[in-house]
């Protein structure tokens, strides 16, 4: 059986947007592989004994795509795009169950165009998302960059074609985010802590 090709793929995505939920089901064994190395890459900046897994996270996303309306996804990239939003919303809603009772966190969240590893505390991966969430509201094609960059690994080329964008703009918002988000984080830490600075 010869690999699917960008036009099958494209086709089914066209077919579950007009409705019919087995082009879903047909597009996923499509794209497992790749659906797969975003879930190992979404979970790498996780603490190593983390209870999901990868083969579990890619489950957990199908389900929550099949409970859904069907998605506005143009391609492979922008379906995968999708996927990594839902996957990072599971690993934020784990960490919301699990996070400690405990008051403030000091978070040390530092954005690269890979998931870094110091997001190992629940607290962090929370207080990243609460931040991103703020920065969406505020400036929506940055939100769209950061999580296509940091959570589903995109390059500047990639992420430019998703979002119809230049890489010029995605290499501009992307480093405006990426200092936005960090002091926003900074300055949410020390607001639990009791000790809010005049940013």
């Amino acid at each position: 059986m010869p690999p699917p090709t960008s036009q099958d793929v494209t086709q089914l995505l066209r077919e579950w947007r007009a409705g019919d939920q087995d082009a879903l089901e047909a597009l996923v064994p499509l794209v497992y592989k790749e659906l797969h190395s975003l879930a190992h890459y979404c979970l790498l900046g996780e603490r190593s004994q983390h209870t999901l897994q990868s083969t579990a996270l890619v489950h957990e996303a199908y389900l929550r795509l099949v409970d859904q309306s069907p998605v506005q996804s143009e391609n492979r990239a922008h379906f995968l795009a999708i996927a990594a939003r839902l996957m990072r919303q599971i690993l934020v809603d784990y960490a919301r169950s699990r996070r400690a009772t405990k008051r403030g966190v000091d978070c040390t969240v530092q954005l690269d165009t890979a998931v870094d590893a110091s997001l190992k505390k629940p607290d962090e991966l929370v207080a990243l998302d609460d931040a991103l969430k703020q920065l969406s509201r505020m400036d929506p094609q940055q939100g769209q960059i950061v999580e296509l960059r940091y959570f589903a690994g995109l390059t500047i080329e990639e992420t430019a074609a998703v979002l119809s964008i230049s890489a010029a703009t995605v290499k501009r918002d992307w480093n405006l985010a990426k200092a936005w988000l960090a002091r926003e984080i900074k300055r949410e830490g020390r607001a639990k802590n009791g000790a809010v600075g005049k940013d």
